[in-house]
């Protein structure tokens, strides 16, 4: 076995973001682009020779390629073992928990997890550390420097490796292992959940149906939904994982998910619905003309965790990004846990985590985790959903109202303007941030303005410093406002605005949640001038 260095130059756009590297596939289709990255990401990393490393990915267009290159360049670089997903597929729970059982060195997940797919769609690559955690901060800044002065990287001839095919082979020194994607797993989700239980409530007669919007998690959910679980069959739609999505874009929200919602509104809604997303670790829960909001939803998880006998000796606190909203924290109270706030970005997670300050967390954007993996989950969180109507009894509604008598509603929304010009974009946070000094006391239709700040992190266990990480206005009446320009695109820019506003009165718990955050969404385009540097008066998407 030949090992060559090829002679590169850097592409001065590798940089990453929220969760890796997001390009475009035209763009990570070019001459030596993903060679680059990966090389820049093994010379930021020390004392992987023999190894293991986990590689997978979602199935979207150009992953099959791009695996194959990655094959090349960890053999070359002497990992001593690569434990690959039958046909190259990895949820990413999956394969941040196979990180963990394989003890191996780390990880590289192939996802632009919600992004469409496709020839013209979004690619996505990121490198998950021994923990299964994302990257965290300084080894995100450590490859990104890397990337904007490499000149080589290695590789070595090798002819195309057959994904399809379980089992081991061996290239030079390294050993190339194609697993079962799903069985690991599932039996993991065995170790958490009381399966009898759930397996109880569909035979009564409880129906459900779960979206995996032709995305990764299709055979998961058909093997543990269907399979394991008894729901009938058919339970789960659009399984079967393609390239493209089937032109669905795979983010389950109001939005890109009407087909589901609409389902859900009529005549033939199941009990329970759910889907999740691209690479498997965001989801959406609703019932028969219902909507479980994610900011309710990570509450009503923490509400039941101690129920949970896998959890109940380690429910040490709760983390949540900045931008969702205080439900959890009013039940964390009354637990008696801590609450972290920690800026948008599931990496800011890891090390809570890590140090058991934490065994559950989640944000508004449809992710929710915990100890049992340090990667967000969208299956795990429909299985906590189930096993929570099973041992009450109750309606996704009214488990959702219960969490509302009992705290409060906090009216929650986000409107995203996607696509948006990147200079204006960033011109429009810019002049908003030197605006903050002056907001405070000033008063907008009634809502008057308590604080304004950019909010900065200090993470309690490395140290570690994340400031800009969103523009933060909050009423004397606990209502809020948060800004930010979103991590997680390809091309443009996109700006993400919350809404978070209080109700007390029972009375108020069934009002439209346009309606009541409507005196806010009228604040935020005021004080940044939205209209005017962006162009847009009207978000693209509303969740």
């Amino acid at each position: 076995m030949d090992i060559k260095a090829v002679k590169t130059t850097p592409f001065q756009d590798q940089i990453l973001g929220t969760s890796g590297l997001r390009k475009k596939v035209s763009v990570v289709r070019q001459t030596h682009y993903i060679e680059n990255f990966v090389q820049s990401i093994f010379d930021s990393l020390d004392g992987f020779e023999g190894k293991t490393l986990v590689i997978g990915g979602d199935g979207r267009f150009y992953n099959s390629q791009a695996i194959q290159m990655i094959i090349k360049i960890a053999v070359a670089n002497q990992f001593g073992r690569l434990v690959i997903g039958q046909n190259g597929i990895l949820s990413t729970p999956a394969a941040s928990h196979l990180i963990v059982k394989k003890q191996a060195f780390g990880g590289i997940i192939l996802s632009a997890s919600h992004n469409p797919g496709g020839s013209d769609g979004d690619f996505g690559i990121k490198y998950d550390i021994e923990t299964g955690a994302p990257a965290p901060q300084t080894l995100a800044d450590a490859i990104s420097a890397r990337t904007k002065n490499i000149d080589r990287y290695w590789t070595i001839d090798l002819p195309e490796i057959d994904l399809s095919r379980i089992g081991e082979q061996t290239v030079g020194s390294t050993v190339i292992e194609v697993i079962d994607s799903v069985s690991d797993y599932a039996l993991y989700m065995q170790e958490i959940f009381d399966f009898n239980l759930i397996r109880s409530l569909f035979r009564q007669g409880f129906t459900m149906t779960f979206d995996s919007m032709n995305a990764v998690t299709g055979p998961y959910a058909k093997y543990i939904f269907e399979t394991l679980l008894g729901a009938a069959e058919g339970s789960v739609i659009r399984a079967t994982p393609l390239p493209d999505f089937g032109g669905v874009h795979p983010e389950p929200n109001l939005t890109y998910n009407k087909s589901l919602v609409d389902f859900m509104k009529s005549d033939q809604a199941t009990d329970f619905a759910a889907a999740s997303d691209g690479d498997g670790d965001r989801y959406m829960i609703l019932g028969p003309s219902f909507f479980v909001n994610p900011s309710d939803s990570l509450a009503i998880l923490a509400g039941y965790m101690d129920q949970i006998p896998f959890y109940a000796s380690s429910m040490s606190g709760v983390a949540r990004s900045m931008p969702t909203s205080a439900a959890v924290d009013m039940v964390a109270r009354q637990k008696g846990f801590p609450v972290f706030e920690t800026p948008t970005g599931w990496k800011f997670f890891g090390s809570l985590l890590g140090a058991r300050k934490i065994a559950l967390c989640g944000e508004e954007s449809f992710g929710a985790g915990s100890s049992h993996l340090y990667e967000k989950d969208g299956i795990w969180a429909v299985l906590f959903w189930l096993t929570i109507l099973a041992k009450t009894g109750l309606s996704v509604q009214r488990v959702n109202e219960e969490l509302w008598h009992a705290y409060g509603r906090i009216y929650t929304s986000t409107h995203s303007y996607e696509d948006l010009d990147s200079a204006k974009a960033k011109l429009l946070m810019e002049q908003l941030r030197s605006s903050l000094p002056t907001l405070p006391q000033k008063e907008y239709n009634g809502f008057k303005i308590k604080e304004a700040f950019d909010f900065s992190y200090t993470d309690p266990i490395t140290g570690d410093v994340a400031d800009k990480q969103g523009i933060c206005l909050v009423f004397e009446d606990h209502s809020r406002i948060v800004m930010r320009l979103s991590g997680t695109g390809s091309s443009g820019a996109t700006l993400r605005v919350y809404y978070n506003r209080f109700m007390g009165d029972p009375k108020d718990f069934s009002r439209d949640v346009q309606e009541v955050i409507e005196p806010l969404v009228t604040i935020s385009k005021d004080v940044s001038d939205l209209k005017a540097l962006t162009g847009r008066e009207y978000p693209t998407v509303i969740t």
